[in-house]
Order: C-alpha cells, then sequence, then structure tokens
C-alpha cells in the first residue's frame, strides 16, 4: 500500500497535537460538563465508531496515557506492537478495551487527547463535529429508552406468522446463469451471501470518478486508503438506533443506502429482511414491511397504507389498527427509489402545505408517492423508521428530506471478493482457480468491487475450470480474451432487446473513443444524441448513471462501470466500422502520446486482432473486418521492429510493446520479430504479476537472452514465479535490490539446476538472502556447469552460511569470481572463504 513503508509510524503524536485557544471550547465544555456515568455512557455509544475513528492515530493517543500515567510501558508496548505489525484496528480495539477497564480518569484523558489530535484524523473530527453541534440532545437520547415495549399478547400470533412469511420468502436466492435448461437457480441466501462494505456517506463524484481512474492494487489501495482515512463503515444491523443515525431522530429515523447498479442493494435489503425475521438484528422493531418501488408503480389508483400492506400482507387484517398505536416499532423499507415512476420531490414546499399532498393518516387515501413522501417526513405514523435505497442518479430527490442515515454500499473490499467466488461455486477448487486467475489479472481484479462483474467472470470463467467443461488450455490468456468473454456474457443478456446489436456497439464505441482520447470518462445526455444513442435497457448494460451536480441537481450523467471496459469498447469499434479508413495512422497517433493515454486502448485492439479474442463476440457481432485486423497486425510488427532497432528505446515503451505483442498471441509475428532479442534493460522499472507474464513469454519465444536486467524492479515471489520457466535462457542475469528472500530463492533454484541453464553470471545484491539461502544455491548450483560470476553482497549471510558457501565454490566448477562483501561474516568467516582461492586457479573471492 502507499503508506506500508511506514506502518509504525504513526500520524499524530503529542508534539503535534496543537491547537489555537478557544477552537475547541464547545467540545472542551460539553466533555467537562460530563459526568463520569455520562461519560461512560457516551463512550459506549461510540464504541463502533472511535474503533473506526483512531486506527490512524492509535500511537499518539496510547503514548498520551502512557505519559498521564494511565498504561503501564508494558500495555503501550502492545498496542503499538499491533501498529507495527499493521493490525491498526485490532490496536485501536485493544486501546479502547484497556481505557474502558481503567475508569473515569483514563476516558477523560483518551477523550482530552481526541481533541487536540482531531483535525489530523477526519473520522474523529467527524464525531466531535456531530457532538458540537447537538451535544444535549445526545444525552438525552442515550438515556432514552431503546426497547419498544413488548408485542402485546393478543398480537404476537400474527408477529410469528409475519416473521415465517419474511422467513419463507426470503431465505433464497435466485441467480441468473446463462443456461439455456437453467436460466434460474435457487440457493439458499447465507449459502450464497457474501459481505459488502457499507460507508456512512455518501461520495462526492469526483471521489467515484477516482475510483473509476484507477486500476489493480493502486484501486484497492486507494479504497483503503480512504476507508482507513476519511470513510466509515457501518453494518446494516447500525443504520438505524445506533451512534450513525441518533440526530434528528425526536420521530422516528429514516435512512438511505445508496449503490451503483448491481452493487447489491436489492440483496442487502433480502439480508436485512431475512436477519429481522430470524431475530439476529433490530429487536426494537415489532414489525418490518418491505415494497420494491418496481411493484409500487403497478399500482395506478389512490390507496391507503392499510391497503398497501394488506395486498402483499393480507393475513394482518383488523390487526393493523393495533399497529398504528406503537408507530416506534415499525420499520418500512422501500428499494428502488431510482425505478419509481412517479416523483417525489422533497424540495417541492406543496408538499408539506397542500392538504391533498399530505397522508397523516394510515387510513387516509392517497397517491402512493404521497405515502411515501410522509413516511419518510414523519407527517404519517410519526415514530417509524423507514429505509430508502436508491442509485445515485435519484439521489437528488431526498437532500430535502428528514434523512439521519446517509450510506454507500462501497462493494467488496480485499478478501470480500474471494469470498464472493467461495460461495459463487460449489466445487471450491473451481472457486480457488477462478480466483486465483482473476486475481493475477490486475484489471479484471480491480473490477471484482462490484458483485454484478463478479458474477460475469464467475459465469465466463467458471466452465473453464469445471471438471465437465472445456480444457484448462483453453482459458483466456490475455486480458482481452477475458474481457471478450465478459462483453459476450453482456450481449448474451441483453442480445434480444435490439435488433442490431453491432450497430449499436458501434455508436457506444464511437463514443467510448471520443471520451479516451479526451480523457472523458463522464457522458451527458448531448453525447449520447450526438453519438446517436438514447438510454435503453441495452445500453444499461454498458453504461451505468450518476448523478451530475456540475450544472443542477437533477441532472443524469453516464459512465462506463471502469475506464477499462470503455477502453474495451472503444477499441471493439475499429474492427466493427464499415469503413475502417487508415488504422495503422490511428494507432501511431495514439502511440505518440507519452502519458499512457492510449495504453490499455491499444492492447485491447492488439489483442482483437487475435482470431481467439474476437471469436467468441461473432456470434452477435458478425464477422471482423478483416483490414483492420492486417493493417493492426502490421502495426505491431512495425512497432517491435522499432523499438529492436532503438537501443536507447525507452523500457516503458520497451515492456508496452511487448503486451501488444502477448495480446495478439500472434506467434509467427513474434518469431518474426523478437526471436533474435539479446538485451532486455528493465533496471529501475516496477513490474507487475502481468507485466512478467508478458516477459515470460516474450523470452520463451527466444533461444538465447545475453543479459536480461531486472534490477530493482520491485520483483517478488508472485513475478518471479511467473519469470522462473525461462530465466534458464539468460547469460547476463541481473536480479539485485528485489525482496526475493529465502522463497525467491528456492523459485530460482529450479530455473539454476534446469540441465539447459546458459547463466553464466548471476547477480543476487540486496535481495534479503539469510543463512538457509546458501544451501538452496549450493544445490542447484553443484549441477550448473555455465555459471562463472555470482554476486551476493549486501546481503544477511553469517558465519553459520560458511560451510554451504564453501560447498558451493568447491562444486560449481565453472566459478571463477563470488562476491560477498557487505554481509554479516566474523573475521573466522571471513578467513575461511578468502582461503578458497586457492582452491582453483584464477579463483577471486571477495568478502
Amino acid at each position: 500500500m502507499a503508506d506500508s513503508s511506514n506502518k509504525g509510524e504513526d500520524p499524530i503524536s503529542p508534539t503535534r497535537m496543537k491547537m489555537k485557544p478557544d477552537e475547541n471550547s464547545t467540545i472542551t465544555e460539553f466533555l467537562t460538563k460530563c459526568d463520569d456515568d455520562q461519560l461512560f455512557h457516551f463512550t459506549n455509544f461510540f464504541r463502533d465508531r472511535l474503533v473506526q475513528a483512531i486506527e490512524e492515530g492509535v500511537n499518539g493517543i496510547s503514548l498520551a496515557l502512557t505519559f498521564e500515567k494511565i498504561f503501564t510501558g508494558q500495555e503501550h508496548w502492545k498496542v503499538t506492537e499491533l501498529v507495527e505489525k499493521g493490525n491498526r484496528a485490532d490496536s485501536s480495539k485493544l486501546l479502547l478495551n484497556l481505557v474502558m477497564e481503567k475508569g473515569s480518569r483514563a476516558r477523560r484523558v483518551m477523550w482530552e487527547s481526541f481533541v487536540r489530535m482531531r483535525h489530523g484524523v477526519p473520522k474523529l473530527d467527524k464525531i466531535l463535529k456531530e457532538i458540537e453541534e447537538v451535544g444535549p440532545e445526545l444525552s438525552g437520547y442515550m438515556y432514552m429508552k431503546r426497547d419498544v415495549s413488548e408485542v402485546p399478547t393478543h398480537l404476537k400470533g400474527i408477529q410469528q406468522m409475519h416473521k415465517e412469511t419474511l422467513r419463507v420468502q426470503t431465505e433464497t436466492l435466485r441467480v441468473n446463469t446463462i443456461l439455456i435448461k437453467e436460466k434460474v437457480k435457487i440457493f439458499q441466501l447465507l449459502d450464497r451471501y457474501a459481505e459488502l462494505t457499507i460507508i456512512s456517506t455518501v461520495r462526492d463524484r469526483t471521489l467515484v470518478e477516482h475510483e473509476l481512474l484507477a486500476r489493480g492494487r493502486d484501486h484497492e489501495e486507494w479504497r483503503e486508503k480512504h476507508l482507513r482515512k476519511e470513510l466509515e463503515k457501518i453494518r446494516t444491523d447500525q443504520l438505524f438506533q445506533s451512534s450513525f443515525s441518533w440526530r434528528g431522530c425526536k420521530s422516528g429515523n429514516s435512512g438511505t443506502v445508496s449503490g451503483v447498479p448491481g452493487i447489491g442493494k436489492t440483496t442487502m435489503v433480502q439480508k436485512i429482511v431475512y436477519d429481522w425475521a430470524t431475530g439476529k438484528i433490530y429487536p426494537h422493531f415489532q414489525f418490518v414491511f418491505s415494497f420494491k418501488f418496481r411493484d409500487l408503480n403497478t399500482i395506478n389508483n389512490r390507496i391507503n397504507l392499510r391497503n398497501l400492506i394488506l395486498d402483499q400482507y393480507p393475513y394482518f387484517g383488523n390487526d393493523l389498527g393495533e399497529l398504528w398505536k406503537n408507530p416506534e416499532g415499525l420499520l418500512f423499507i422501500f428499494d428502488g427509489l431510482d425505478e419509481f415512476k412517479a416523483r417525489i420531490d422533497f424540495a417541492d414546499i406543496r408538499r408539506n402545505t397542500e392538504p391533498q399532498s399530505m397522508c397523516t393518516d394510515p387510513e387516509c387515501w392517497c397517491e402512493v408517492s404521497d405515502i411515501v413522501f410522509s413516511l419518510i417526513q414523519h407527517k404519517l405514523l410519526p415514530g417509524c423508521s423507514v429505509l430508502v435505497t436508491s442509485r445515485p442518479t435519484a439521489l437528488y430527490l431526498l437532500e430535502k428530506a428528514e434523512i439521519s442515515v446517509w450510506a454507500e454500499i462501497l462493494g467488496f473490499v480485499g478478501d470480500e471478493r474471494k469470498e464472493y467466488f467461495n460461495k459463487f461455486f460449489d466445487d471450491q477448487a473451481v472457486a480457488a482457480a477462478v480466483f486465483k486467475h482473476v486475481e493475477e489479472n490486475e484489471i479484471l481484479y480491480t473490477m471484482c468491487y462490484n458483485p454484478s462483474y463478479c458474477w460475469i467472470l464467475g459465469l465466463s470463467l467458471g466452465p473453464f475450470f469445471g471438471l465437465s467443461g472445456r480444457k484448462k488450455q483453453q482459458v483466456p490468456k490475455t486480458i482481452t480474451q477475458l474481457y471478450s468473454y465478459f462483453i459476450y456474457n453482456i450481449l448474451k443478456n441483453h442480445s434480444k432487446e435490439i435488433e442490431d446489436p453491432r450497430n449499436m456497439l458501434l455508436k457506444l464505441g464511437e463514443m467510448a473513443f471520443k471520451g479516451v482520447s479526451e480523457k472523458n470518462i463522464v457522458f451527458r445526455n448531448e453525447d449520447l444524441i450526438a453519438s446517436h444513442l438514447q438510454p435503453s435497457q441495452f445500453l444499461s448494460g454498458f453504461l451505468m448513471e450518476l448523478l451530475g451536480r456540475d450544472d443542477s441537481a437533477q441532472s443524469v450523467v453516464y459512465t462506463f462501470p471502469h475506464l477499462t471496459i470503455q477502453e474495451f469498447v472503444a477499441a471493439l469499434a475499429q474492427f466493427l466500422t464499415p469503413d475502417p479508413g487508415d488504422i495503422r495512422k490511428l494507432l501511431s497517433e495514439a502511440h505518440s502520446k507519452k502519458d499512457g493515454q492510449f495504453e490499455i486502448f491499444l492492447r485491447f485492439v492488439a489483442g482483437l486482432s487475435s482470431p481467439q479474442a474476437a471469436w467468441p463476440l461473432k456470434e452477435f457481432l458478425g464477422q471482423f473486418h478483416h483490414r483492420t485486423t492486417c493493417g493492426v497486425i502490421d502495426w505491431v510488427k512495425e512497432k517491435i521492429q522499432v523499438q529492436i532497432g532503438e537501443s536507447g528505446s525507452g523500457k516503458r515503451d520497451l515492456l508496452n510493446t511487448f503486451h501488444y505483442l502477448f495480446e495478439s498471441q500472434n506467434k509467427g509475428l513474434a518469431l518474426n520479430t523478437v526471436g533474435s532479442m539479446k538485451t532486455l534493460p528493465f533496471c529501475g522499472l516496477q513490474m507487475t504479476p502481468i507485466d512478467c507474464v508478458v516477459l515470460s513469454h516474450v523470452i520463451g519465444l527466444c533461444d538465447t537472452i545475453k543479459h536480461l536486467d531486472l534490477e530493482d524492479c520491485y520483483i517478488e515471489c508472485e513475478q518471479l514465479k511467473r519469470l522462473v520457466p525461462v530465466l534458464h535462457k539468460c547469460q547476463q542475469l541481473r536480479l539485485s535490490r528485489n525482496n526475493l528472500g529465502v522463497s525467491g530463492v528456492k523459485l530460482l533454484s529450479a530455473a539454476l539446476s534446469n540441465p539447459n541453464c546458459q547463466i553464466q553470471k548471476l547477480d543476487l545484491c540486496e535481495v534479503g538472502l539469510i543463512d538457509s539461502c546458501a544451501e538452496h544455491l549450493a544445490s542447484a548450483l553443484s549441477t550448473n556447469h555455465p555459471l562463472k560470476v555470482l554476486h551476493l553482497e549486501s546481503n544477511s549471510f553469517t558465519d553459520q552460511s560458511v560451510p554451504a558457501l564453501i560447498h558451493l565454490i568447491q562444486n560449481c566448477k565453472s566459478l571463477m569470481e563470488i562476491e560477498l562483501r557487505w554481509n554479516q561474516f566474523n573475521p573466522t568467516g571471513k578467513k575461511h572463504l578468502e582461503s578458497l582461492q586457492e582452491f582453483r586457479s584464477g579463483l577471486m573471492v571477495t568478502v
């Protein structure tokens, strides 16, 4: 991660806890007025949020508590040790546990340290601002009776029936497949549900755009950074009656959860209802009623809340009148505001003033939109709670509503992706294989924050790894092939909605290319009109909607789910146009941009010239234009020849050219161009696992590589694993200043012990070698005849490695020079090693 090098460093220390004289007077006054009992309840109330909030400042808080002699040195060490190991969440939990055990003075000192460090810790500052705004209200809320009164005896039967009905309705999950005979599969919800990360705020669109521009590990690091520093995570059981939802709750809570299409809003609602029905969450709600806005669209006449409920839950009958008496025990859920045809505008003053728009009685007949409006605004059944879900595009409707919790589903973060694939496949071996394949393709890994794309990848890749499926050798090898199957599945699910998918993809691709050219990832209605497109069910398979805030609160803009999908569709359009023009000129102009703007686009164009990548799409899009395909191949050939001929060519340019070749999977082209390459200089260039797959592919096509320079290329075991099968072809191999360690040497030993190994000079300077590595090298090199020079400087060898190093020198007969300076040998060890120079004429051992 971006700050992984400073895992143990705390951004806030006591010396940095500076503040202006009266800057924190409000919060300080509030804390002073709290007695010890209030402060205890106060800390407990915010505990879940504080665990997250203090992660970035836990060292500083612990230091302050130690300075005040509340923590012992041992306790402070335990807290900070967890930080140094990267376990900040565990560290903050431990600190809070210790503080709660220590008593009132510890809690007071902790809160005083919060006030001092607030401006360096955004989540903490947010909590303190809330307290400053409505401090007295908070005290009242904390002592408010949290649990509603027990369900009256005569309603217990109907409550049990209702819970059982909801349990049956929600315990299974219907999942679409791409199978003709079995279009829908039914699973147990708990077997299939994977936890999503939900944040307690709605992000600005610019934040979402940055996420769309990020790729691979950078994308994951971006999300984790913002989660850690600014975005508060919230569980579904914290949406009501928690420290997230206490503000403005005198007459009940209204909350909203937003999320982009496919992120899991409806499945989250299903899980909430299931968990309530089975007694896992919200015991203070006696009854939960869940509605879908798409179903409410079918109601064309005026209706009252009683009949709205009875239409869906007829068994309540006359008992509903009893429910109205205790509105605090009711939760109403409305899913999919963006799908509601009737307009609910909370900024419309008339709704608050005109009697016909106000619904204050559950027996009152009115429009469905008025019922929803009045429930959210607490005009109807004041004291009840309401949850609304929506795409971001419809959130502007709620800006003036009385909402106490604004939340957004961020999607999968970290291991949540892996959990999804484990639950998607019954066969865990298939799940592991598919996830590994996705994880190794950083672009695909990026897209897996969204369950919908995990679903498509599961459907696309599953058959390749299943026992009864296609042979494993046929698994998509390139990113282009993977995206082709990705688009294939979208077309398969949406092609019936349009007569001419080829023409529609061409128009969409032309708009996408214009966007790539202009560095634009957000499209407006006028962009769609200019490209002869209009919003449709087919188009929704490729574009998602966002709320535009530039011109007016009600503007809707469109974006591809990820920049790479935009780039793929832009590349695809080049093969669909009836008049391709000068494709080589277009590609050369794109390649001339040195800021990486067209890098992925060009890889996709090269990849789509491959029959393997084009094949799945031809079912819906027809044949690709032959002239375009030939022009692309000629351009790739020309680029490779230019790169090979220019010895001073940029390292990144050379690697990008190899990516084009790899994506094209054109073996004949590869042999005719790179087959005779002798030197590959990549020193200082950060190599991803995908880069190493590509480089391995290129080296595999060559007979011999004279010099492969991978010094300081951020290579670890993941990258080395992909290179090992071809490293034996290199005469000079430079791997210095990479993090190889024991695991890396074990992998490298496979190349060194290869009977066809050609390595004559090996540089392993500063790669994290320890004593046990000497044994692995000695074993591998005992059968290696060509090696003449071995550099092992700046590692961590001690005298314990001397016997293995002596064995290495004696048995590797061709070795004439070994460099061992800047290790940790004692004088005795050095003397033993230097004496080996007499073992063979011309041998040089430098210690």
